[in-house]
């Protein structure tokens, strides 16, 4: 059940109106601000880029320790270059992103009621928390089991075949990398998404059950989209955005607890004045 303003809440929202040109403006300023702040970011990243990718290569020098000859390859003369402009945007963007959520909000906060922006405040900081999760999750866990998967289909060759063995390129396994942080990382943003609805009463525990298994068919559609062209890459998102999905139905359950047990003081604190 949706929240309904109050006349205060709705003076304040009627007060913070502004002409479309106002707004265009104010929508172009923040954009400037969040690419401003993405453009410092990328070119502190660009200066560091070879410590960030020695930490997102770890994950297969780990896997590839035991082999004294392991390297990396780049078969265009561009690739390192350009591979270093990568790293460099894939971290800035990491950095800018909680000033660039900021800026959106700063944008979208005077056409929220007050309540409305109570109930997005602690989901806003919640959001780079949970990218950072998923980040983490795949980096640590995912990368790793990933990387020993594919390994295991190299053969020594022998016998008149010839061994077949990975011999990675830097920009190709870069783009590996980031593409599963950022699926990751976004996907593990449904629980916040999912809240934020039920905290403002756009969806409830009930309707969400009762979509779950619509909501599976979504998970295992997004994660063969947004993750690299393997089964293992789309499993391995498919399971936790699962149960991410099934948290959110619990803690949306929990809100809608707490939701009730307020209307009902309220209600009770109100019969106690009518009857004094």
């Amino acid at each position: 059940m949706a929240v309904t303003p109050s006349a205060d809440e709705e003076a304040e929202l009627e007060s913070s109106k502004a002409p479309l040109l106002e707004h265009l403006v104010e929508l172009r300023n923040r954009l400037v601000y969040s690419m401003i702040a993405f453009f410092i970011c990328f070119i502190g990243c660009y200066f560091v880029a070879t410590p960030i990718y020695t930490f997102l290569t770890q994950p297969l020098a780990d896997a590839m320790a035991t082999r004294p000859d392991a390297k990396m390859i780049f078969t265009a003369v561009y690739e390192a270059f350009f591979t270093n402009v990568k790293v460099g945007m894939f971290g800035a963007l990491c950095l800018a992103f909680p000033f660039m959520a900021f800026q959106l909000w700063m944008f979208i906060a005077p056409g929220l009621y007050r309540h409305e922006r109570a109930a997005f405040v602690p989901f806003l900081l919640a959001t780079p928390i949970m990218f950072v999760v998923g980040g983490a999750f795949v980096y640590y866990f995912v990368l790793p089991t990933a990387i020993q998967f594919f390994l295991g289909f190299e053969t020594p060759g022998g016998n008149g075949t010839l061994p077949i063995e990975l011999q990675a390129r830097v920009g190709e396994y870069l783009s590996f990398v980031m593409t599963l942080i950022f699926a990751f990382g976004f996907c593990f943003e449904l629980p916040v998404l999912l809240v934020l609805l039920g905290r403002v009463g756009i969806v409830s525990s009930q309707g969400l059950a009762s979509a779950r298994r619509y909501a599976i068919v979504g998970v295992v559609a997004i994660a063969a989209i947004v993750t690299p062209p393997d089964v293992f890459s789309q499993v391995a998102l498919s399971v936790p955005m699962v149960a991410l999905y099934e948290v959110s139905i619990w803690l949306v359950r929990l809100i809608e607890r707490g939701r009730a047990k307020r209307e009902a003081a309220e209600a009770a604190a109100a019969r106690n004045i009518q009857t004094t």
